[in-house]
C-alpha cells in the first residue's frame, strides 16, 4: 500500500508533458518563415501572417480529438537500433514494408506527414484555395518546426527514462521564452528544395545528434544544484507539479544548449519557407496577389518593409514586432460567431397553432403570461385530452373561461402525466 501512495504521489510530480515546441517558438518559427520568401509571396503571407501565426499551434492543440495526429509530431529513431538511420527506409512504402504501418504509427511518421502536408499545399496552390494555403502553411510550419526539436527524435522524450522530467518544457519552451532577446533572428531566404523528403530525413538527423549533450548537460548543471534549488513546485486543481527552476534553467542555458537552441530556431523558418516556396513553384508559381481581397494598401506596404529592415538587422524582439511576444487576442469559436444572428424569430404560439383552434387563455388565478392575449368575457375554451392508441376517440370537453377551475384529480398509477407529452 505504501509503495501505491507513493508511486501516485511521485506520479502527480510529474510535469504535464508538452507535445513540442512551445506555442511561443512555432510561432515565431512561422513569422520568420514569412520574411524569408521571395517578392511574389511574400505579400499574400503577410497579409495572412496573423492568422498563420495563430494557427501554428493548431496542430497541437487537435492531438486530443485525432487520434492519427500525435504520430505526426515525432518520430523515435532509438526505437530502431544503434544505427537507425542506416536501418529506416526513407520512403514510406519500403518503410511500411519494413516496419508495419502500425510500427511507424506508434513510434513516429513525422518526415512523412511533413512531405504530405507539402503535397497538400502544393495542390491547394494549383486550386488556388486561400484557405487551405492559409492553413496547411501553418501546418507546415509546425510539423517543421518539431522536426528541428532534439527531443522529437527519441522514446526519452521527457527524460522519464532518466530522471530527467520536464527537460522537454524546459528546452523547447522555458529557455526560448526566457532568452529570446538573446537570439539571432536573421534567418536566410528561403530556397526552392529539390528533394523535400531527403531535406527533412537530413533536419532528424542533425536533430537526433544533439541528444547526447541535450541530457548530458543537464546531468552536469544537476551537480551544482540540490533538490531545493533545483526544482519549484506549485499546488492546482488538486494535483502538486514540479518543474525546473529559472536558476537551474538559465545555467543550463549558458551550458551550451542556449546555443543550441538558437541555432535550431534560426534553421527551422528558412526550411519552412522553402518548402512553401517549394509547393508554390510545383504548382506553376501563381499569382498570389490575385488571391488578395484587396492590393496591399501604402501603409501595409511601409510596414511590411520596416518589418524586414528589423528581422535582416536582428532588431525584431527590441522593436517590439516579434508577434509570439504580444498577447493574442481572445478569438471566438468560429461555430458560435453570430450563430443565430440571421435566423428568423421562432413563430409564436398565434402562428404555430391552427387556424380553426383558439389560442389557450391562462388557468384562473395564475398570473398572465407577457405578451399572450386576453380573451374577452365569456369566451369558451377546449380543452383536448389525448387518449391512449387503443383507448376511444378523443373527447372535447368546455368550460366557461371565467368559471372557477376544478381541482384535478390525481391519475390512477399516482402520474399526473400531461397531455401530449409522450409519457
Amino acid at each position: 500500500m505504501k509503495k501505491l501512495l507513493l508511486t501516485s504521489f511521485l506520479l502527480l510530480l510529474c510535469p504535464v508533458l508538452s507535445p513540442g515546441w512551445g506555442f511561443f517558438a512555432h510561432r515565431t518559427i512561422t513569422q520568420l518563415a514569412v520574411y524569408s520568401l521571395p517578392a511574389p509571396m511574400r505579400g499574400f503571407y503577410y497579409r495572412h501572417m496573423p492568422e498563420l501565426v495563430h494557427l501554428s499551434t493548431a496542430a497541437d492543440e487537435r492531438r486530443d480529438a485525432e487520434p492519427t495526429e500525435a504520430s505526426k509530431h515525432f518520430i523515435y529513431m532509438d526505437h530502431y537500433g544503434d544505427d537507425p538511420f542506416g536501418l529506416m527506409p526513407k520512403s514510406w512504402d519500403k518503410a511500411t514494408a519494413k516496419y508495419t504501418a502500425d510500427t511507424l504509427q506508434k513510434y513516429g511518421t513525422m518526415p512523412w506527414a511533413i512531405l504530405g502536408v507539402k503535397e497538400k499545399l502544393t495542390e491547394a496552390f494549383r486550386q488556388r484555395d486561400t484557405a487551405a494555403i492559409v492553413r496547411l502553411s501553418a501546418d507546415l510550419s509546425h510539423y517543421v518546426g518539431d522536426a528541428y526539436a532534439p527531443l522529437h527524435t527519441t522514446i526519452n522524450y521527457d527524460g522519464q527514462l532518466t530522471k530527467q522530467e520536464g527537460i522537454q518544457t524546459l528546452w523547447e519552451h522555458k529557455l526560448p521564452e526566457r532568452h529570446i532577446a538573446e537570439y539571432k533572428l536573421d534567418n536566410e531566404p528561403a530556397k526552392y528544395v529539390k528533394d523535400p523528403l531527403s531535406a527533412i530525413w537530413q533536419v532528424v538527423q542533425e536533430s537526433y545528434g544533439f541528444l547526447g549533450a541535450t541530457f548530458d548537460f543537464e546531468e552536469q548543471v544537476t551537480r551544482k544544484f540540490t533538490p531545493e534549488t533545483k526544482y519549484v513546485f506549485s499546488h492546482k486543481y488538486g494535483k502538486t507539479r514540479r518543474a525546473y527552476s529559472d536558476a537551474f534553467a538559465d545555467a543550463y542555458h549558458e551550458k551550451q544548449v542556449g546555443g543550441m537552441i538558437a541555432f535550431r530556431l534560426r534553421l527551422a523558418p528558412t526550411l519552412v519557407g522553402s518548402l512553401w516556396l517549394t509547393a508554390w513553384k510545383d504548382a506553376g508559381s501563381p499569382d498570389l496577389n490575385g488571391l488578395l481581397a484587396k492590393k496591399p494598401t501604402k501603409e501595409e506596404n511601409e510596414k511590411l518593409d520596416e518589418e524586414l529592415k528589423a528581422w535582416k538587422d536582428n532588431q525584431l524582439v527590441s522593436q517590439q514586432i516579434l508577434a509570439a511576444l504580444k498577447k493574442e487576442k481572445a478569438r471566438e469559436r468560429p461555430d458560435l460567431i453570430n450563430a443565430a444572428k440571421d435566423m428568423p424569430p421562432p413563430p409564436t404560439e398565434e402562428a404555430a397553432a391552427p387556424a380553426a383552434t383558439p389560442a389557450a387563455a391562462p388557468a384562473a388565478g395564475a398570473p398572465p403570461v407577457p405578451g399572450a392575449p386576453t380573451p374577452p368575457a365569456g369566451t369558451e375554451k377546449v380543452k383536448v385530452k389525448a387518449k391512449p392508441a387503443d383507448g376511444p376517440a378523443q373527447k372535447a370537453k368546455t368550460k366557461a373561461a371565467d368559471k372557477p377551475a376544478k381541482k384535478k384529480k390525481p391519475a390512477a398509477d399516482g402520474w399526473d402525466t400531461p397531455a401530449g407529452s409522450g409519457w
